[in-house]
């Protein structure tokens, strides 16, 4: 039985830590009800709503709907506890990482299953984001900020050093929602900042358990969380008592948070999206990559900044490649509900996504695209069926293609032919967008010279989408500013100052 709210919005019999000393042993979770976290406790809110489950359509739960009293609250809370945390030696904050991440994985079943219900993904890819979410958090606490000696002579010695910003906001997608939340936690904790977690309308659940769990590791006011609707966002990015906001999410928005961010000059990182392109040359193994290409192409339903989204074929091999790929995707690519553990594609996440993945698809007809594979137009009203589409390739389309053009965040994919190494970096370099981009070549040489030209944040040969912890992560172009990750991330929320040091007593 959950605990019953209390007039004043505070869940009755819910304690989190009250000190810096480690946890023993984590409480388990309830996973049937949801609410705010501000300042360690439990809080509801006069109007709530609730997401759906997209591979049914089905409602889920009532969550909180913030209001501007609410975040005034939280962002309170979190500057009074930033004075004590920010002096909290890193070693221990290190410490309390780990200490969230063994507790997290108390939970990983019920996460996984929560994720799948809210995101769509299939559990078993549920399963690995999780994973990745407790390997980072677990990287990020042992990673050392070094102080930079800039000079050191005989008569003085000058470094820069990284202080915490203060108050800092994570602004989560719906895509990957328990990953990107703990990939904003993480570093803001370890390096001495408070964090206000903003979940995604469309995917609350998650992020609000998370951070419920971290109550049990966590000082009051370290790291909260408040749901809302598309209004919440705002309220956040112009509030004149936070520090930093980090924001992933679509380009037109992450545009709208800088604005709203710079009458109060925060500092912003904004992951935003991409239009990746993967050039295969001719000397290729087919049957060998193209497992991986499908992954990298289709996995979250393509629901992925960093997913191939423009795939470039060498003419001599294209019409063999292509036929291989199709084959691939019809024998592996089933498409269901994620709790069916055969089904690698689930629904995409909500109705907006839905209409925009659909719009593409019915351009398929009018605009005389070839879909090699799938195709389909699913109906306007997906009502009782879910937000699903068949993974689709299209036949070398022209390059002012709408759906070569935009970034589709959904399973269909354009095959292009290409010739000459000139015009495929060209072409792979015509957008705005520079998130991600990779080289398929057995040539090794040759693969690093082409990618050494791609204009993206992320470059890989062989592969697509590997990603650590250790290694920084953001776009060129409109796919972003700043980095996540790696040390350039945690950097990212300092302040550096420089320190100048006399050797000498002056006189």
């Amino acid at each position: 039985m959950a605990p019953a709210a209390t007039t004043n919005g505070v869940i009755d019999g819910v304690n989190g830590s009250n000190g810096l000393s480690g946890h023993t042993t984590s409480t388990k979770l309830q996973f049937e009800t949801y609410h705010n976290i501000i300042n360690n406790e439990l809080t509801t809110t006069a109007k709530t709503r609730h997401g759906i489950n997209p591979a049914t359509i089905q409602p889920l739960p009532e969550v909180p709907v913030s209001t501007q009293e609410d975040v005034d609250r939280a962002v309170t809370c979190a500057r009074a506890a930033y004075k004590s945390w920010s002096k909290v030696p890193i070693d221990e904050r290190g410490q309390k990482l780990r200490d969230y991440a063994n507790i997290l994985d108390d939970h990983k079943d019920e996460f996984a299953k929560l994720l799948t219900q809210e995101q769509g993904k299939p559990l078993a890819q549920s399963y690995v984001e999780f994973g990745m979410a407790t390997t980072w958090i677990r990287a990020v606490s042992t990673m050392e900020i070094p102080e930079d000696l800039i000079e050191d002579t005989e008569d003085r010695r000058v470094v820069c050093r990284y202080m915490p910003l203060g108050v800092t906001c994570g602004i989560v997608p719906w895509n990957f929602p328990i990953l990107l939340a703990i990939g904003k936690v993480g570093p803001a904790l370890y390096t001495g900042n408070t964090i206000i977690i903003k979940p995604s309308p469309y995917t609350p659940y998650c992020n609000l358990k998370l951070v419920e769990l971290g109550m049990q590791i966590f000082p009051p006011g370290v790291l909260q969380a408040l749901s809302g609707e598309e209004d919440l966002g705002p309220i956040f990015t112009a509030h004149p008592d936070i520090d930093k906001i980090s924001f992933t999410g679509s380009i037109a928005t992450g545009k709208k948070v800088m604005a709203a961010a710079a009458p109060t000059l925060k500092r912003v990182t904004l992951e935003l999206g991409g239009n990746d392109p993967a050039i295969i040359c001719e000397d290729v193994d087919i049957d060998a990559i193209i497992p991986k290409l499908a992954i990298s192409s289709f996995l979250c339903s393509s629901q992925i900044c960093m997913m191939v989204k423009r795939l470039y074929v060498h003419e001599s091999i294209y019409r063999k490649f292509l036929d291989s790929f199709a084959a691939h995707i019809r024998c592996t690519m089933n498409v269901g509900s994620g709790l069916d553990p055969d089904n690698f594609i689930g629904p995409v996440q909500n109705r907006m996504q839905y209409d925009k993945v659909r719009h593409l698809y019915a351009q398929i007809s009018p605009q005389g695209w070839h879909p090699v594979v799938g195709g389909d137009v699913p109906p306007a009203d997906p009502t009782g069926k879910g937000f699903y589409f068949t993974p689709t390739l299209l036949d070398n389309p022209p390059d002012d293609s709408e759906v070569v053009i935009e970034e589709p965040f959904g399973p269909i994919l354009p095959v292009l032919k290409w010739r000459d190494e000139e015009e495929v970096l060209a072409r792979a370099n015509d957008s705005k967008m520079g998130l991600g981009a990779s080289v398929w070549s057995n040539d090794l040489e040759r693969a690093e010279r082409l990618a050494r030209r791609l204009e993206a944040g992320s470059v890989w040969v062989n592969s697509h989408f590997d990603v650590s912890p250790i290694i920084p992560f953001g776009g060129h172009k409109w796919s972003g500013i700043g980095t996540e990750w790696g040390l350039n991330g945690l950097k990212s929320y300092c302040n550096p100052q420089s320190l100048w040091l006399k050797k000498k007593k002056s006189v």
